[in-house]
Formats: C-alpha cells, sequence, structure tokens
C-alpha cells in the first residue's frame, strides 16, 4: 500500500487543528461568570447623654476630667439605663455622685444592607455636674432624637425637646433659631443648642440638646467645672449601594460539537477536566498543518 493514500490532505489538516482550537477556546477563554460588587457597610450609633468637663479642685492645682456616658452603642445594640453615676478622686470625698437620673433612657442603633438608623430617647430627666449636688444643671421634659441612613437616599436628621426645660433653677424658653444662655449669679452660666442636625450625601446627626457649661460651686471641693454637655445624640452612615457588574463575553464564538450529549457535571462555561489537554492537542494540530502544507508545496514544486 501507499502510504499517501492514509495521509489527511494538509489543507483539511489545518482546517480540522483551527476548529479543534476555536472549540477548545471558549472553555479556556471564558473567565468568570456575573460579578456583584458590594458596598461599604453602614454605621448607626446612639447615645444618651455624653459628659467632657474639666473639674477644678479647691485643694489642689489641678484639674480631672469627667468623660462619661450613658447608653452609648453601636449598631446593633440598644441600651435602657434610667441613672448614671461617678466618682473623682478629690470630689465628694471619694463617694460616686449622681450625673442623671432619669424615667426614661434609651438609646438605639441598627445597620441593614439598605439602611443604617439610629435613635435616642430621655423624659424627666435631671442632670448634675460635681460639686452642685441639689441644684440641677438642667431639668428636661423629654427629648428625642433620630437619625435614618437609606443607601441612595437622602439621610435624615430629627431632634425634638417637648415640656419644659430648667437651667439652674430657672425655667427657660428655648428657641431653634440661636443658643440660649442662662446667668446665675454666684453660680455660673449655661449656654444651650437646641435640636442640632447636620447632614450629608451619606451621614447624619441629630443632637436633642448641647449644653456649655461654666459654674463655680465652691462645694463638695469643686471650685469651677467648665466643659460640654450632649444629650440625645443619634447619628448614622448610609450603606453604599450595591452594583452588579455585566456577564463578560468570550472574544469569540463558541463551536459546540454536533452529535453527542454533553458530560454531565459540566461548568457553565463548558469546561472540565480534559479541557487543557483539548487546548495543547488543538495547538498540536495546528503545528502539524502547517508543517503538512509546507511538504505539500514542496512536493508539488
Amino acid at each position: 500500500m501507499n502510504g499517501k493514500n492514509f495521509r489527511m490532505p494538509a489543507r483539511r489538516l489545518a482546517t480540522v487543528a483551527t476548529a479543534t482550537a476555536l472549540a477548545a477556546g471558549p472553555a479556556v477563554l471564558a473567565g468568570a461568570g456575573p460579578a456583584h460588587a458590594t458596598g461599604g457597610e453602614g454605621r448607626a450609633g446612639a447615645v444618651v447623654l455624653r459628659t467632657g468637663l474639666d473639674v477644678s479642685l479647691l485643694n489642689k492645682t489641678v484639674n480631672v476630667p469627667l468623660a462619661v456616658s450613658l447608653n452609648e452603642v453601636q449598631a446593633p445594640q440598644s441600651a435602657e439605663k434610667t441613672a448614671l453615676t461617678a466618682e473623682l478622686n478629690g470630689v465628694n470625698n471619694g463617694r460616686a455622685f449622681s450625673v442623671l437620673n432619669a424615667e426614661v433612657a434609651s438609646a438605639k442603633a441598627n445597620v441593614t444592607a439598605a439602611k443604617a438608623e439610629a435613635s435616642t430617647q430621655l423624659a424627666h430627666a435631671k442632670l448634675h455636674v460635681p460639686g452642685l449636688p441639689l441644684l440641677s444643671v438642667v431639668e428636661l421634659g423629654a427629648v428625642r432624637s433620630e437619625a435614618v441612613c437609606e443607601a441612595g437616599k437622602t439621610p435624615v436628621a430629627r431632634s425634638n425637646v417637648l415640656g419644659d426645660v430648667t437651667v439652674l433653677g430657672k425655667k427657660v424658653s428655648l428657641t431653634a433659631g440661636g443658643p440660649t444662655e442662662v446667668k446665675v449669679p454666684g453660680v455660673g452660666e449655661v449656654r444651650l443648642d437646641l435640636s442640632k442636625r447636620e447632614t450629608t450625601s451619606r451621614t447624619a446627626a441629630a443632637t436633642a440638646l448641647e449644653l456649655t457649661v461654666s459654674v463655680n460651686p465652691l462645694k463638695l471641693n469643686v471650685a469651677e467645672v467648665e466643659g460640654t454637655l450632649t444629650l440625645a445624640k443619634a447619628t448614622c452612615e448610609a450603606p453604599q449601594a450595591q452594583a452588579s457588574a455585566a456577564p463578560s463575553q468570550s472574544p469569540v464564538g463558541e463551536v459546540k460539537p454536533q452529535g453527542a450529549p454533553a458530560e454531565a457535571g459540566l461548568a457553565e462555561t463548558g469546561g472540565n477536566s480534559m479541557t487543557p489537554y483539548i487546548a495543547g492537542g488543538a495547538i498540536a494540530l495546528l503545528v502539524a498543518g502547517g508543517g503538512a502544507v509546507a511538504v505539500a508545496r514542496r512536493g508539488r514544486s
């Protein structure tokens, strides 16, 4: 027999090799399917009371800080405690003194994939500072703050002060148009900022009442108290909106084999454990096809 009868024509060999490479191509080139980008997580926090005070003592030349908080939570948390006491070295003979007493004092903060929110509530509260055990810096009927931040929406901040407000024993009327100042001779002065609200494209903050305090109690070994008191504050930051990327497209068209059923367990991309071998065989066939074309041309010449 003439071996040439069994030799595949060069052009046909090259065509078969190319088709095999195209069939294997999508299995090798097809990347991951749909990609989902998850946005940043939201944040929320709430606090019923936060103090930042400097306390000067009568028998010392130093200041001692009073930095305490009541029901300060971060999402996902909540707290309901109605009293706060504190201790300072050199104050009240080392015994604890009352900072806040209330009938209702709650803080809540929660975050989901679509929304972050926080709220605080305070009712029938009396706030004290060191050196003034009997006279309240402020007495409140009810205050509430709320901050809501939804993904893709404008954040909302709300705060309300309801009922009577008494500062250093004086009943005052608060206005949202500006701060209210109360001065008591021989005791000190308090400045109140009502319903402070701030928002950005993704954040919100609401404070029902912020007090700037400067008093001279001259009791319980306390010469002076200065600083700030924050009542019923809620903050939030919206989660970033989730986005989905379009499925990646293969740069070459898929060539499906004809007449044979697909193997069970194939991935969506059409590849299996034989894919690297098919691709390697296709390359070898391409090389062989090119060589066959060259041999045929030399034979004709």
